[in-house]
């Protein structure tokens, strides 16, 4: 179970960007987070993937709860999360290649000799082929550095996935095969997935239930 409980998070204390939100994602289901640009949810996600220490609340992953964040937190709940944003450009670091983009958690955590036997493995996985991986970034379109940056979500095998408008700078046909990809990678392995989006019909397509950001904060009178 990934659940997150009455979490006030933003950046600055004094003014958080929402207050005492919740949501649960039991294990092996796939649930879209809804709202409109602005409203939190790519804040709440990012707690969700242990990036954002939350001002107040809990996030409990796998029935432990979450008590340090980023790089403090233990690397079995940092590797129990991936995770892909809008933007990869902003996302991906433009000197290395689409390949030793993908290997990035593999040497982070000491298992560069898996790299070239994963990344051989991801990259038909999400789309991309080989010539693609020896480019860098500026070299390649939004569409193929996404499949990259999904890939490199996917390196250390996650039990969870959360990805925060991952499709929204991309085509109908780019989309779909990224929603394909993940989909195909929780067959085979059972991931949760928390999927952040303001296209509805994408989300009801994609997801077992959509839940409307409004309905994951306290009633507005005891706000």
């Amino acid at each position: 179970m990934l659940e997150l409980d009455t979490v006030t998070a933003g950046y600055e204390r004094r003014a958080p960007v929402f207050r005492g939100a919740s949501l649960t994602v039991a294990s092996g289901e796939s649930v879209g987070l809804l709202g409109p640009s602005g409203c939190g949810k790519s804040t709440l996600a990012r707690v969700a993937a242990l990036l954002h220490r939350p001002d107040a609340g809990r996030l409990v992953l796998d029935g432990a709860e979450v008590r340090a964040w980023r790089h403090r937190a233990p690397r079995e709940l940092r590797t129990a999360v991936g995770v892909v944003f809008q933007q990869p450009r902003t996302a991906a670091d433009p000197r290395l290649t689409l390949a030793e983009i993908i290997a990035e958690p593999l040497r982070a955590t000491g298992r560069r000799a898996e790299a070239d036997s994963r990344v051989a493995e991801l990259a038909p996985a999400v789309g991309l082929t080989a010539d693609l991986l020896t480019r860098r970034p500026h070299e390649v379109s939004d569409g193929q550095l996404q499949r990259a940056c999904l890939a490199r979500a996917l390196t250390l095998r996650p039990r969870w996935l959360i990805c925060d408008e991952m499709t929204a700078m991309l085509d109908a046909s780019t989309t779909a095969a990224l929603v394909a990809a993940v989909e195909t990678y929780r067959a085979e392995t059972g991931a949760g997935l928390l999927a952040v989006g303001h296209d509805r019909v994408l989300l009801n397509r994609w997801c077992d239930r959509t839940v409307e950001w409004e309905d994951c904060l306290p009633p507005k009178e005891t706000r």
